[in-house]
């Protein structure tokens, strides 16, 4: 049960966390793209909203990923390791990154370009400082995962 437990967490992380990290990571420089097209007259705003959209909805999906971790921290017994504590303390930093700056600050661009109003590279700047944030926390996890300071697997 311990490895399917196991091999759920990492598809979840995966399938879930993956695509926010990249979408989130795309979305600073393509806000900045469509609002130079939107100043030539051109304003394309699908690439901006698909990003955004993509956050959105792969962050809930991303609830996966704990249930998942508990469920095999669990079933391991390593509910009392400091690694997974750390761990939980970033995943739960990350996702308040997440939720109370990233996405925000993704639908105030939104709403900007779209009622095209001028867009500062400072602007998107913060935002990609909040995600870059935002990906080195699960960086930082990931590396705790496969490295368990103090782990008797000897791996």
């Amino acid at each position: 049960m311990t490895k399917i437990l196991l091999s759920l967490h990492v598809l979840a992380a995966i399938v879930a966390i993956g695509p926010v990290t990249v979408a989130a990571s795309m979305f600073p420089p393509s806000a900045r793209n469509a609002h130079a097209s939107a100043a030539e007259g051109q304003a394309d705003l699908g690439t901006v909203r698909l990003l955004h959209r993509i956050c959105r909805v792969y962050a809930k999906m991303g609830l996966a990923v704990p249930v998942f971790g508990f469920a095999t921290a669990a079933a391991m017994g390593v509910l009392d390791s400091g690694w997974l504590t750390a761990s939980i303390a970033l995943t739960a930093a990350a996702a308040g990154v997440l939720v109370a700056f990233v996405l925000p600050r993704q639908g105030e661009l939104l709403d900007s370009l779209g009622a095209s109003k001028a867009l500062e590279r400072s602007d998107t700047a913060q935002l990609a400082m909040f995600t870059g944030v935002f990906n080195l926390l699960w960086a930082t996890v990931t590396i705790l995962m496969i490295v368990r300071p103090g782990s008797t697997t000897g791996a």
